[in-house]
């Protein structure tokens, strides 16, 4: 194990960010130089020797992916930090996605957390990619010898760009294509800079080009080229499109201007913020900002408009606060509802709870001026209004981050004649392929709305799947329970 009296001796310590008022003001990465770097190994190190090497290691039941967490704790807290990338790589193609970007549910799952403050994994995670990179142990793995066989992937999301660099390792010919003008999905266009730059996904992008994996960027696969034309024209198609048909709020005044999409207003705002031009953008500077919806994507919100400069901001959530510490009816090693508190709340707006959106109000000229909302409570598995309790809400600019119910309702879904399950995603069999023989799907897509741990945990699965029903032999790894159901996180 890592420090015999760590988990005795040593404080819980988190990652140090900037001040607020520094990086309010740009849209850099929370932590100081954009990443985990030598500044703060030796706090790393300390940390990564609070974990108890577990004779029954509860984190693992916790990750997706299987990581071999205690392993490359008890690594990091001895300095050997080119054999801790070895290992956490053995499962995770990007820990530099997860290690920012993941809720951390390995973290509520470790035995430490049962009477004390976890490990804290997802930092040891981050700073041992960011350390990774910088001594430059991040090198191409082309495989030793092609197959003939050939594989397209739609969509370069964390599913996709997982099953396209398993594919490619194992020989096979990769295409990815995206609908999008630059490579990344959501990671490029739907995460804010200051929770990952995309310098990150672009050095990743430049390994996987150099393994021999092709992108196809500005392609939309089901317009530019057919659907069914992909399966005649290659061995295998994965599916990794994600789950981005949004949830709708259809209440009076919903048609009136300044009423946008989360994913309408975040891409928008990435693109900006990385110097490329933004006709007509959305802005959020000198408004009165209403956020509807509680989850990361209403985070992401709320840390945007901070930097555009709102007025004032408020986000709304339908269901009660959460308590403060873990609830009794999700006990140790479930995944704990609580209260929590990302980056962006820390840099100030108002939460409000157990609230419900009845009706945009508009101006003269068509565009929203207010919001009225009222308390709700609980009834019959609905919820219903507190009467007496409604007020109006001033908001110049309201955003609508209240979910996703599962992939697009496409014309490539019709051209490949896949089938849909009754949650509306696309259905699959355990080895991850649908009703299309040779046409298999992963992530969001498949399992619906879920987190970067699982997209990328179901893209190296599905590569196992796709390599074996290609070669008649599975050679590459998957992790322990890639479908399983999500936590809900």
């Amino acid at each position: 194990m890592a420090d015999p009296r760590g988990f005795l001796t040593t404080p819980c310590q988190g990652a140090p960010t900037r001040p607020v008022q520094e990086r309010i003001h740009d849209w850099h990465e929370v932590y100081p130089g954009g990443g985990l770097g030598r500044a703060v190994l030796p706090v790393i190190g300390q940390q990564a020797g609070r974990c108890m090497d577990c004779g029954i290691p509860f984190c693992h039941q916790g990750c997706p992916l299987a990581n071999l967490i205690p392993e490359w704790n008890d690594l990091v807290w001895r300095d050997d930090w080119y054999e801790a990338i070895e290992r956490l790589h053995a499962t995770n193609n990007f820990p530099e996605f997860t290690g920012r970007l993941c809720p951390a549910p390995c973290e509520a799952a470790c035995v430490l957390g049962i009477n004390s403050d976890p490990v804290t994994i997802k930092n040891v995670e981050c700073a041992i990619i960011d350390r990774a990179f910088d001594e430059g142990w991040v090198v191409p793995q082309p495989p030793e010898r092609l197959s003939d066989l050939t594989v397209a992937v739609v969509g370069s999301g964390p599913a996709g760009l997982a099953a396209a660099q398993q594919l490619t390792r194992a020989g096979h010919t990769v295409a990815v294509y995206e609908r999008a003008d630059r490579i990344g999905g959501l990671l490029r266009y739907g995460i804010p800079e200051f929770k990952m730059e995309k310098r990150h996904v672009d050095r990743r992008l430049d390994q996987m080009r150099a393994e021999g994996t092709i992108f196809r960027p500005g392609v939309e696969v089901g317009t530019d080229v057919r659907g069914d034309q992909l399966v005649e024209r290659y061995d295998a198609v994965v599916l990794a499109v994600g789950a981005t048909a949004w949830r709708e709020l259809p209440i009076p005044g919903r048609e009136l201007d300044g009423i946008q999409q989360a994913m309408e207003f975040l891409p928008q705002a990435n693109r900006a913020a990385v110097g490329e031009p933004v006709p007509g953008q959305i802005t959020a500077a000198g408004k009165d900002v209403v956020i509807i919806g509680g989850g990361d994507t209403g985070a992401d919100c709320l840390g945007t408009v901070h930097r555009q400069g709102a007025a004032s901001v408020v986000q709304l959530e339908i269901m009660p606060r959460p308590p403060d510490t873990r609830a009794p009816f999700t006990p140790w090693p479930t995944w704990p509802v609580m209260m929590r508190s990302s980056s962006a709340h820390e840099e100030g707006g108002e939460r409000m709870y157990a609230v419900s959106t009845q009706e945009f109000l508009g101006d003269d000229a068509g565009r929203v001026r207010a919001l009225r909302q009222a308390e709700v409570r609980s009834a019959g598995g609905r919820f219903e209004p507190v009467e007496g309790t409604e007020q109006e809400m001033p908001a110049q600019l309201v955003l609508l981050a209240m979910g996703f119910v599962g992939p697009e309702r496409s014309a490539l879904l019709e051209q490949l004649g896949v089938d849909l399950d009754g949650r509306s995603n696309i259905a699959r069999d355990a080895s991850y392929q649908t009703s299309v023989p040779g046409v298999f799907v992963c992530g969001d897509a498949g399992r619906g709305q879920s987190l970067i741990v699982w997209a990328i945990a179901e893209g190296r699965a599905c590569a196992a799947s796709v390599d074996g029903w290609l070669s008649g032999t599975a050679r590459l790894p998957t992790p322990v329970r890639p479908l399983d159901r999500p936590m809900a996180v």
